[in-house]
């Protein structure tokens, strides 16, 4: 709603805006029309101009030809009172036969104020006489009553101002008005776009001027809740299938590991064959073990696994898996060496502690598991900034640009290539992101400094 709001605050100066430049523009044209037309229709000065070009020769008055000319153009006729005899002593040959030959001074002044038998006159005072100079009846009109207060002319200013701003106001309320509807139709509109990316169900009332977008957004909902149970059908199915053969597989495997186990162990039979009967048990223990990781990482993917939350010192429970590996290392086939500083000895963080004890003991296995002829083991747990970290390096054959990059990137955890004997990357290490995603961790792979490879867990600090 705060970009609604803001659009239309930019929409509503716009208008404003708009509506101001308008009025200016309006005005500037309006002024530029009339300095451009007063001049050219002035009467006033053309009855001055004819009076000028009046003169007298042999006891008659005789008009200049360029005037005369000029008053013929315009389609004007013009008289020429005595200030004596008050009588017309001289006239134009198109003066119409209404005009009277003789004025009274009431006359005088009334056709000198505006008009004489319905023809628009305009006056050029002489000494001895008044020109009177009269157009076509269409032509101008004469405002009679030319006389202005003196406080309305000091108040204009401020009147034309109070003009303008009422103007804008009714601008704007005619915009609110017009567009009231408008505006309840988009609150619920924008509501329900926001709501659609929580995955919640959305529904708008169909009515108004957006009946049909809200239609569309109605529609989409439904379209998205049902895909939303169909999805949740299909992981509920998968979690369920993959939980019930881990269940189903874990017995007879079990039977195949004792049989294995003593079959291996019968003095009776050729070395050859309790040497393959130790395969069959090697491999079946790592296939207990894929069934065990595949169940948990189903269960860490939908959420099913819970995640019992505790203060931990991260460095001791990392201690504490280290020295769980080296017990078991009898042959020093894979030494680890601890790479904390001695003087870092409590680093707090809220964790599950069995499911970290996990990924830390997945990463070390991992180590092993892919360097066969033996490497050795670097751990480190240090203190970042609001953050825990735990790095697991080795000096082993590590991986190549593509595989880390496989790695990284592959949405699934199955990596295959051609030795399909050993346990690969991929399983154990999707455990380990799943377990740092549920503790709002992150997990970094790449090359060990040592020439192996390297993971680095980080963990939110406690504060």
């Amino acid at each position: 709603m705060q970009n609604l709001a803001k659009y239309l605050r930019r929409f509503v100066g716009g208008l404003l805006l708009t509506s101001f430049l308008i009025i200016a523009v309006n005005i500037i044209v309006l002024v530029v029309i009339m300095s451009k037309q007063t001049p050219s229709i002035y009467p006033w000065r053309t009855a001055e101009e004819v009076l000028e070009a009046l003169t007298l020769v042999k006891n008659e008055y005789v008009l200049a030809e360029e005037v005369e000319e000029a008053l013929k153009r315009d389609g004007a006729w013009a008289i020429y009172i005595d200030n004596n005899t008050q009588e017309v002593v001289w006239q134009t040959d198109n003066l119409p036969e209404s005009i009277p030959k003789s004025f009274s001074l009431s006359a005088v002044a009334q056709l000198t104020r505006g008009y004489l038998d319905g023809y628009p006159t305009f006056t050029g005072e002489g000494e001895k006489g008044l020109v009177v100079l009269g157009y076509p009846k269409d032509r101008f009109w004469k405002h009679m009553w030319p006389s202005w207060d003196y406080s309305f002319i000091a108040n204009f200013p401020k009147m034309l101002l109070a003009v303008f701003f009422i103007n804008l106001g009714m601008l704007f309320i005619i915009y609110l008005v017009a567009n009231t509807q408008l505006l309840r139709s988009i609150k619920p509109i924008t509501n329900g776009i926001q709501t659609l990316p929580t995955g919640e169900p959305v529904y708008i009332k169909e009515k108004g001027l957006l009946a049909e977008i809200a239609s569309n957004i109605n529609r989409t909902s439904e379209i998205l809740q049902e895909q939303k149970i169909q999805l949740r059908r299909k992981e509920n199915a998968r979690a369920n299938w993959i939980a019930g053969v881990s269940h189903d597989i874990r017995t007879p495997l079990s039977v195949v590991m004792g049989y294995g186990a003593q079959l291996s162990e019968d003095a009776s039979l050729k070395e050859e064959h309790r040497q393959k009967a130790k395969v069959i048990v090697k491999q079946s223990k790592r296939m207990k073990s894929l069934i065990n990781d595949l169940n948990l990482a189903s269960k860490l993917e939908y959420n099913m696994q819970p995640v019992n939350l505790a203060q931990e010192n991260l460095v001791a429970l990392t201690r504490q898996v280290v020295v769980d590996f080296m017990n078991l290392d009898l042959d020093s086939k894979y030494p680890i060496e601890w790479e904390t500083d001695e003087d870092f000895a409590f680093c707090p963080v809220m964790v599950d502690k069995e499911l970290l004890k996990r990924a830390i003991s997945n990463l070390l296995q991992n180590s092993m598991n892919h360097n066969e002829q033996g490497c050795t083991i670097y751990v480190r747990v240090e203190a970042a900034v609001a953050k825990g970290l735990v790095t697991i390096a080795d000096n082993g054959v590590g991986v190549s640009e593509e595989e880390l990059n496989k790695l990284n990137n592959t949405p699934h955890y199955l990596i295959c290539d051609e030795n399909t004997t050993e346990q690969r990357h991929g399983l154990g290490l999707l455990i380990v992101k799943q377990i740092l995603a549920a503790h709002q961790g992150t997990v970094t792979l790449g090359h060990s400094s040592y020439g192996g490879f390297a993971v680095e867990l980080s963990l939110p600090l406690l504060t």
